[in-house]
């Protein structure tokens, strides 16, 4: 083909649902790989990324389209990235437009330039300005503005309205100034690195620090720590001299709300900026962190999953805290594991990355074992603390108030007396998770979903957990018109309703995503618990993971029985994970710990074995009878979920894909289903699910392109939503 004179070729990808590049005419010179550019497309006109210049094309040049405008005279991705990125692309087998965009801002996504925008700052406009007593909240900003100048986003975290703050401007004691972001190379700035008042390392700790300072290029470690071992006390001391090199660090967290406690301690100790990037921040804020990271002058990121896709001018360690968790795997879109890509990150880096988890997952587990991964551990806790006690209470045959034995009641009274906080754990929010007519029978099912309506009694509302549909209380049954409506079932509102009654003279807080909606509420919850408003806490998963509450003493599971008896092969390891992370809450400092768990099944072999042996033991049995079973990490799966409004129209479609895959499939190959999901109907779609499992990755890779191949050619699958799933880690 030939191309016109002045001009070049450019691949190019765009943020769409197709899995193919796209060619583009250029005028030269021609943007380097990792620019942006805007090109047309259809009837619009989209922002696409350079992936390369090739030689010619599949299109005849007469037919190619040329591109509007070039965006950027830098990649604002670099090599690594781009590498990393194609590398994703081909393992998830997904469309590489979305996966390429996934690793940039939204701004960056709709064209806006690369660049630093001015923020406006509160300032203190008189250092020795006051207001009257009664203003608490207005003195509480003028505190903390005599610190440094601070965003009105940053300080409605810390409980400062807008309100207040335009008030104060008013009385003319403060005022709000734009300013760009001081971007300054750190490495040049002479500022000591760390606080040189380090805690005293166990001598768990010090050889876990020693092994993993001394080692070079990429190392992959797991520290397995007991909760309260001192884990994070670790990374800070590890990352030390990677940064007194000038070298960056990324620390990834599970979720949102860890990052506020961790960002604390790590500005205790260093002297250095500090970047967050999570999905609470606002477009803008998020802009600037990117670029902070890509231009050096972060010396520390700490983020959530999408934080691994953000360039780096100097990475030289990965760290993940609570590696287990799920929520490092992405579950639409772009299905990517964060863990699985930040080892492929840190290997083609060459840098070390540090797994840690009191609880590690059993794919982590398992590559320990193989020797892919070197195992520290820390079984001990700093200090005075101890390991708490484990208690399993007998539910049977006993009178339950909202789920509350007698003898649980009196523990929490005993441990309140001595004025220590309780913890009560349950995964279930609103007041009860179905609303029943007492008379007839009838139930409050969701009209879009195959699922109750769960009760929220402080708004009176039923609202489904699934789909998110609300509807008003009805005043009577819709089937006999009884009034006798009653809740089944236990959630964290009846539990707080309960415990009110029973003790009016404490502080009770409960903590669940109905309560937490409000921005800042709750790191706000979280600050009364830890300076004694709340001697009583009751909560859902939110309150579980990574938190330091140095006078709980006791913890209660009030309903574990579910987790043992679900389908999933992965539900017991979950609830083990959960269990111990909500185990350890207690006894955090010096004052001993008891762990309360509720069950009707107390002789079970899990239960039994998680308070009397530890995870260790039950991850190694459980991981004994996944190899018997063939299961992951023993083998590996992939899964293709599809959904559409009829259900006739999922079964076609599965049907036929595997009619047509099967005969090409080695017989190492499995294929399981079309199977319908657990639950069948969400949200008014039926969904329906089909897996493949095999020995080895390459088999499953080759399955996996024959079967994204083959639905390109069925007609069935135009009417259907589909996706593909590799290394799932929940079954539909």
């Amino acid at each position: 083909m030939s191309i016109p004179p002045q001009s070049g070729l450019l691949r190019v990808t765009l943020p769409v649902p197709l899995r193919r590049e796209f060619d583009y005419l250029c005028p030269l010179p021609l943007p380097a790989p990792g620019c942006r550019v805007s090109v047309p497309f259809g009837n619009r006109t989209m922002t696409a990324l350079v992936l390369s210049h090739p030689a010619d094309s599949d299109i005849d040049a007469t037919k190619l389209k040329t591109i509007g405008a070039v965006l950027d005279e830098e990649p604002i991705l670099a090599e690594a990235e781009l590498r990393l990125l194609a590398w994703a692309t081909q393992y998830y087998l997904h469309a590489p437009g979305e996966v390429y965009f996934q690793a940039l801002p939204t701004l960056l996504r709709k064209g806006e330039a690369a660049a630093y925008r001015s923020t406006a700052y509160w300032h203190l406009l008189d250092a020795e300005a006051g207001v009257s007593a009664q203003a608490v909240k207005q003195q509480q900003a003028l505190t903390l503005l005599r610190q440094e100048p601070l965003t009105a986003g940053e300080l409605e975290v810390r409980g400062i309205s807008g309100a207040i703050l335009q008030a104060l401007a008013k009385k003319q004691l403060i005022e709000k100034r734009e300013q760009l972001p001081n971007i300054v190379d750190w490495r040049t700035t002479g500022t000591e690195v760390a606080d040189e008042n380090k805690p005293r390392l166990t001598t768990e700790q010090a050889l876990a620090v020693s092994l993993i300072q001394s080692a070079h290029g990429f190392s992959p470690f797991l520290l397995e720590g007991i909760t309260g071992s001192g884990k994070t006390e670790v990374y800070l001391q590890i990352m030390e001299p990677i940064l007194k090199s000038g070298k960056q660090v990324l620390v990834l967290v599970p979720e949102i709300g860890l990052t506020p406690q961790t960002i604390s301690r790590f500005q205790q100790r260093f002297k250095l900026p500090i970047s967050t990037l999570h999905s609470g921040m606002n477009e803008r804020e998020r802009l600037d962190a990117w670029l902070s990271c890509r231009d050096g002058g972060t010396a520390i990121v700490i983020g959530t999953r999408s934080a691994l896709l953000t360039p780096f001018a100097r990475l030289g360690m990965i760290i993940i805290d609570e590696e287990h968790d799920t929520s490092f795997k992405q579950q639409d879109g772009f299905r990517y594991h964060a863990r699985d890509l930040a080892l492929l990150r840190a290997r083609q880096l060459d840098i070390p990355i540090v797994l840690g988890s009191a609880t590690p997952s059993f794919e982590s587990l398992h590559n320990a074992a193989a020797g892919k991964y070197q195992l520290l551990t820390l079984s001990q806790r700093p200090g005075t603390a101890t390991v708490a006690e484990h208690l399993l209470l007998d539910s049977k045959h006993v009178q339950m108030n909202a789920g509350l034995s007698p003898q649980l009641l009196q523990l929490v009274e005993q441990e309140l007396a001595k004025g220590n906080q309780v913890m009560l754990f349950l995964n279930r929010r609103g007041y009860a998770p179905a609303l029943l007519c007492h008379d007839c029978g009838w139930l409050a099912d969701c009209e879009r979903c195959d699922a109750h309506y769960t009760w929220h009694r402080h708004s009176s509302r039923l609202h489904c957990h699934h789909c998110d549909h609300q509807r008003p209380l009805p005043p009577s049954c819709p089937s006999c018109n009884s009034r006798q409506l009653v809740g089944t079932g236990l959630g964290t509102e009846q539990v707080e309703q309960a415990l009110s009654g029973l003790f009016p003279q404490y502080g009770i807080i409960r903590i669940d995503r109905d309560n937490t909606r409000r921005k800042g509420s709750f790191q706000q919850h979280l600050e009364g618990i830890r300076n004694g408003k709340y001697q009583i806490l009751i909560g859902t998963q939110m309150l579980a993971k990574g938190h330091h509450f140095p006078d709980v003493t006791l913890v209660a599971m009030l309903d574990a029985d579910g987790a043992l008896f679900a389908s999933d092969f992965r539900a017991t390891e979950r609830f083990a994970q959960l269990y111990i992370q909500v185990a350890g809450r207690a006894g955090r400092a010096s004052k001993p710990g008891r762990v309360v768990l509720q069950t009707h099944q107390p002789e079970h072999a899990l239960l039994q074995d998680l308070a009397n042996q530890g995870y260790r033991h039950f991850a190694h049995s459980a991981l004994q009878e996944r190899q018997a079973a063939a299961l992951p990490p023993f083998s590996f799966q992939a899964l293709f979920r599809a959904q559409a409004t009829q259900a006739e129209q999922v079964q076609t479609f599965l049907q036929q894909l595997v009619q047509q895959l099967l005969p090409s499939l080695p017989s190492s190959v499995l294929c399981l289903g079309p199977l319908s999901a657990q639950m069948e109907r969400k949200a008014g779609q039926y969904r329906y699910q089909l897996l493949l499992q095999a020995g080895n990755r390459r088999e499953l890779a080759a399955a996996c392109r024959l079967a994204v191949a083959l639905i390109d050619t069925l007609a069935s699958a135009r009417k259907v939503r589909w996706s593909l799933d590799i290394d799932p880690v929940e079954l539909w």
